[in-house]
């Protein structure tokens, strides 16, 4: 009797345990094409084109953008003397660093060959040839300056400060 009751016991858990993996299986899959026939059901029915969103245009006075340009300039201020040229004013635009004062005259010839009024100054500090473009009193005329040689031939030109 003992014999009937464990073998009755046995196939009972034998049985639980094959029903739940199959019931899982099954629910997962049920689920998963569920899911496959709304995603079938939303496409069919709203196929929605995205339109653009269009914003309307704030027009702004070139005085404005100009100064919020020169005021958003980034300048480096460095201790610097001259070493050839006419003289520095507070505002230069640089297209060249060296090491070497070779490299330096060889970029300021070429400079100067372009018409422009092209300076070298030394930074003992850093112990570097700089070699400026332009120079120019104010700000709005030295980043006017810098943006048309970074269009041109030099788009890694800076601003100087002359300490």
């Amino acid at each position: 009797m003992k014999k009937l009751t464990v073998l009755s016991m046995g196939m009972c858990a034998v049985l639980a345990l094959a029903s739940c993996g199959a019931s899982k299986e099954s629910a997962y899959k049920k689920a998963y094409e569920k899911a496959q026939q709304q995603e079938a059901q939303q496409a069919a029915e709203a196929p929605v084109a995205q339109e653009p969103v269009v914003t309307p245009l704030e027009t702004t006075t070139p005085s404005e953008s100009t100064n919020t340009e020169v005021d958003n300039a980034t300048v480096r201020q460095e201790n610097v003397s001259l070493i050839s040229g006419s003289g520095l004013q507070n505002f230069s635009v640089v297209v060249g660093s060296f090491s070497l004062k070779a490299n330096a005259e060889g970029l300021a010839s070429t400079l100067k060959s372009a018409g422009y009024d092209s300076q070298i100054v030394f930074n003992s500090e850093r112990n570097m040839y700089r070699v400026v473009a332009s120079t120019f009193a104010d700000k709005a005329g030295a980043v006017k300056s810098r943006n048309q040689l970074r269009a041109g031939k030099y788009p890694d030109a800076w601003l100087l400060l002359k300490k």
